[in-house]
């Protein structure tokens, strides 16, 4: 298989190559990053020194070339489809955050819009067997039933970043019925694990108690999150890249459209508050932080955010169904390995 991993040097892209290279043989895998400075690139540095040792490790049984280069540069997309013909896709590169779309929307609809399309256009002038790609829990946007379930209507982002999410959606359905090209959008929920971004809660929670600042807890503590560790994240992605959308054709001759979405979340959302006092726990227990840290001084209960939603709570059993996987590491196991790393990475 050739395999072309976009955002390579991100969170998730980066532990979908490792554990492609560790537990896969005969790819050759192209991965693909811009590493803008969005968070700090020494952060996605230290993931692509890991995939290069990984590679090196594994060289006789898969191959890893990394490429620098902008989603957005269609140029450049076209010639590493037409150098390598891909035989699976899974287009991770984005620009994340809700809030950062409110201050930078330029930014949104270059990579999520322009450069979507961008690798939407490479798959049907080089034919692929199956293009995954990244949505977001973030596309259910003001749905107030719970838990989310991808037979939902979603029609009210709060957010550009959600809105480019659905846009993802809405592109992948019309070229997989107008060139019958096997797409499957995966709506992750709340990523969070070693090596992760910075601006994601928990990572910044850690980084201002570590300096003594305070940490503002939206909705005055009353959201309540699916978090989903990354090994689950990634699991899911493998698992959904191996089996493409079956191809139909239906009563008028034309494609039935191989298209899929799935959500891939923990389907155990945490109140904020008990998150934080689960992940200060591991920071003392990690020795990020000391025992006797005064924590209930460096709390402020804030106002909702604009962009922000209550709660967010994935419906699986679609991905359960199809492919036999829910996501099982808890939230407590999944913060020790991360306040475990931010140890020995930090200090």
């Amino acid at each position: 298989m050739n395999i072309f991993v976009t955002g390579a040097a991100g969170f998730i892209g980066a532990n979908l190559v490792l554990r492609l290279l560790k537990s896969e043989k005969g790819n050759q895998i192209v991965g693909l990053d811009s590493v803008n400075n969005y968070y700090d690139t020494s952060l996605k540095d230290y993931r692509l020194k890991q995939i290069a040792e990984t590679a090196d490790a594994v060289k006789d049984s898969n191959s890893w070339t990394f490429v620098k280069g902008n989603l957005a540069d269609k140029q450049l997309i076209d010639s590493l489809f037409e150098k390598y013909h891909f035989d699976i896709v899974v287009n991770l590169a984005a620009q994340a955050g809700v809030r950062y779309s409110i201050e930078n929307p330029d930014a949104y609809i270059e990579s999520n819009i322009i450069g979507f399309y961008n690798i939407l256009e490479a798959c049907r002038h080089y034919p692929v067997e199956h293009l995954v790609y990244a949505s977001s829990s973030s596309v259910y946007g003001g749905n107030t039933k719970v838990p989310f379930s991808v037979d939902d209507r979603v029609d009210n982002p709060v957010s550009l970043y959600a809105a480019t999410k659905k846009s993802n959606e809405l592109f992948a359905h019309c070229y997989s019925k107008l060139y019958d090209i096997p797409t499957t959008g995966l709506r992750f929920f709340t990523v969070y694990g070693p090596a992760g971004r910075p601006d994601m809660a928990y990572f910044g929670f850690t980084n201002k108690l570590l300096k003594g600042e305070t940490i503002q807890i939206f909705n005055y503590g009353n959201c309540r999150r699916d978090f989903t560790y990354v090994d689950d994240i990634v699991e899911g992605v493998v698992r959904v890249m191996k089996k493409a959308p079956a191809r139909k054709t239906g009563a008028d001759g034309l494609p039935i459209p191989p298209y899929a979405i799935y959500n891939i979340g923990g389907g155990q959302p945490e109140n904020l508050l008990d998150f934080v006092q689960i992940l200060q726990e591991e920071l003392v227990r990690a020795g990020v932080l000391p025992k006797d840290y005064d924590f209930e001084a460096h709390k402020k209960l804030v106002p909702m955010q604009p962009g922000d939603v209550p709660v967010t709570y994935a419906d699986a059993s679609a991905l359960e169904r199809d492919f036999g996987f829910v996501p099982k590491i808890t939230l407590r196991e999944g913060l020790r390995k991360f306040a475990e790393w931010y140890k020995g990475y930090y200090k």
